[in-house]
Parts: C-alpha cells; sequence; structure tokens
C-alpha cells in the first residue's frame, strides 16, 4: 500500500480516469490518503479522513512512507484554517494559498512542519478553532457559489459544507447527505430541533439529496446555489428570494 499527502491547496477527485469526468470530492491541502489502484497517470485514492474514493492525477499529490502517514494521522497538535491563509515550501521557496478547512499538522515548531524532505511555514501562527461555535464557522461560508464536490469556499456542495463546519469542531462526518444522514440521533420533528441539529430533505423517490444546518428562530444555513440562510418549518426550506419551498424534509438528526 502507498501513501500520499495533498500539498495543494485544493486537488479535484473525479469519479473515472479523465479530466472530464465528474468531480466527486476535493482533496485539500493537509488530506492524506491511501492509493489502492492505478491506471496511467491517475491513482485511485482513499481519504483517511472520511474514507472517499476517487481518481486524482498523478502530479497533483507528494508520496509519503507509512510512517509519515501514521504520523500525521495520529498527531493531536493540528489546526485547521479559518481563513485564507498562505504557507511556503522552504524546499522550492514556493508560497502558495491554502483556503479555509485546510489540516495542519504542527509536527515542529508551532508554524512549522516538515513532511519527509519538505518544510512549510505558516504565514502566521493561527491557533485551533474547536472553541468556535458552529454558527460562526458556517457563516464564514456564506455566498460560496455550491459546486458539485466542493469543498472549499471558492465552491462547495451541500455536505461538503456540513462536512467541513462538522470538522472544525473534531466530529467527522461522512462525505455525502445520504451517509451522513446515518450518523448521529433521530430528532422526532421541526419543533424539537435545535441549533446545529442537521436537517436532511428527499426527492420524489425518497433519496436523501440534500442536507443543511439548523440555526435558531426556524432559520436554516445550507449550500444550494450558495451557501445562504432561509427559513424552515415542517414542509421543508422555504426560500424567501423566490417564495417558495425549495426542498422537502425529510428527517433531523442530532449530532452534538
Amino acid at each position: 500500500m502507498k501513501f500520499g499527502f495533498c500539498n495543494l491547496s485544493h486537488v479535484p477527485v473525479r469519479k473515472s480516469t479523465t479530466s472530464k469526468s465528474e468531480m466527486v470530492t476535493q482533496l485539500l491541502f493537509g488530506d492524506t490518503f491511501e492509493i489502492i489502484d492505478t491506471k496511467k497517470n491517475w491513482l485511485l485514492i482513499r481519504n483517511s479522513f472520511d474514507s472517499y474514493e476517487g481518481w486524482i492525477n498523478d502530479v497533483q499529490f507528494c508520496p509519503i512512507s507509512f510512517d509519515t502517514y501514521i504520523k500525521i494521522n495520529t498527531c493531536n497538535n493540528y489546526i485547521i484554517t479559518d481563513l485564507i491563509a498562505y504557507i511556503t515550501d522552504t524546499t522550492n521557496n514556493l508560497t502558495f494559498p491554502i483556503v479555509r478547512g485546510s489540516v495542519i499538522p504542527l509536527l515542529n515548531k508551532e508554524n512549522t512542519f516538515e513532511i519527509e524532505d519538505k518544510i512549510y511555514i505558516l504565514d502566521e501562527v493561527i491557533n485551533k478553532n474547536n472553541s468556535f461555535q458552529i454558527r460562526d464557522i458556517a457563516s464564514k461560508y456564506l455566498n460560496s457559489p455550491y459546486l458539485w464536490g466542493g469543498r472549499s469556499p471558492f465552491g462547495i456542495d451541500c455536505s461538503g459544507f456540513t462536512q467541513a463546519v462538522f470538522r472544525f469542531k473534531g466530529i467527522n462526518l461522512h462525505r455525502d447527505a445520504n451517509q451522513q444522514a446515518e450518523q448521529g440521533e433521530n430528532v422526532n420533528s421541526i419543533s424539537e430541533a435545535k441549533e446545529n441539529d442537521l436537517a436532511f430533505f428527499d426527492n420524489d423517490e425518497g433519496n436523501i439529496i440534500h442536507v443543511g444546518i439548523i440555526l435558531s428562530e426556524n432559520k436554516i444555513i445550507h449550500a444550494s446555489g450558495k451557501v445562504r440562510i432561509d427559513n424552515i418549518d415542517h414542509k421543508g426550506i422555504y426560500n424567501h428570494e423566490k417564495k417558495e419551498y425549495s426542498h422537502r424534509l425529510k428527517l433531523i438528526k442530532r449530532i452534538i
């Protein structure tokens, strides 16, 4: 088994071995993964964070040893960037941006870490963010455009959004909405829902196709066209701009 480290700001993970294939998710800087298959210049990878699988181009990662893979994934001293930060690869003296939600394992000094023979330096010391409130984290993504498979503020889908927000609190959600719906405890009705509960929505076939985070005062924050705040009731999400229901409520889960 071979292993990799995402050393770019974000990398598309595709359904099949072509750049024209559907993007099913993204790797963000700091993500690690197993390489489980290869086809020409494509790698089938399994993300260590959520076990999601897909194909990446073989020039868009840094190979790492098993020991380094274990060291990163058992590191208790890490940060998740809550802003757009810059990081420098001192090996090549290259500085590039990393996006909100990137995970930085602090294996060395406060703002420096080493991956194999590469040394990275953050442009500033950023504190751990697990003291933030879910609402505050989620609000930082407001107006981020919707992008199928996206996980960054420059493009994010509904389950990528909820996954990213809860990761700041040290809670690992699965990647897709229907997978996330299997986590947590059931909440009987919208009247019993609390802030930070996850609301799930289905299509005419009864399949879960959407998820959002319930806020107080019958509001929900979710990625639909963009990350936005709408009203929610027992029927579903009411889009105040279109003045119509956009999603039909299926169930509510309590994660924290």
